[in-house]
């Protein structure tokens, strides 16, 4: 063999700007699969007997006690996002 032929490969511009994306990539979908930073469901009486989306839109319709924020979800399920406090429902 010649001494050509035992060159080891050294990474190159184009090659390290590509590690560096595929890292960036990474790096941000591991981020962007973190929990949710939603509000949790407040622990007080009013709350423990909303167990449907009927009972949650009462007070946060449009017209109700407290609205949710504009931009919020119309989604029909309120506690996938909005968590319930343990032994709830029992």
């Amino acid at each position: 063999m010649t001494s050509e032929a035992k060159l080891s490969w050294q990474p190159g511009k184009r090659d390290l700007l590509f590690l560096a994306i595929v890292a960036a990539v990474i790096t941000l979908l591991v981020l962007g699969t973190s929990e949710r930073t939603t509000k949790a469901v407040p622990d007080d009486d009013t709350h423990r007997h909303a167990t449907s989306r009927a009972a949650c839109m009462s007070c946060h319709d449009s017209g109700g006690v407290r609205p949710q924020p504009a931009g919020h979800t119309k989604a029909d399920q309120c506690f996938q996002c909005h968590a319930q406090p343990r032994g709830w429902g029992k």
